[in-house]
């Protein structure tokens, strides 16, 4: 399977901004914002859940904190 990629701060950070767009898009938005908006959301929140993000793999990104390799 795939290794974990997202840090917990990131993690953090994706969930509550996945919230609150899954919030907007009840709330606030509608048309083609509010399907957008829904998709990133849940984008976000899957990506927190399971702490592997596929464009931090492309892109070679990793956040999470891994102990120094002992010398």
């Amino acid at each position: 399977m795939f290794r974990q990629n997202v840090g917990p701060i990131d993690r953090g950070i994706r969930a509550v901004i996945g919230i609150l767009l899954l919030i907007a898009t009840f709330v606030l938005l509608s048309g083609f914002w509010q399907a957008l908006a829904a998709v990133v959301a849940v984008i976000l929140l899957v990506t927190a859940i399971f702490g592997v993000c596929p464009l931090y793999s492309a892109l070679g990104i990793d956040t999470t904190t891994r102990p120094a390799a002992k010398h």
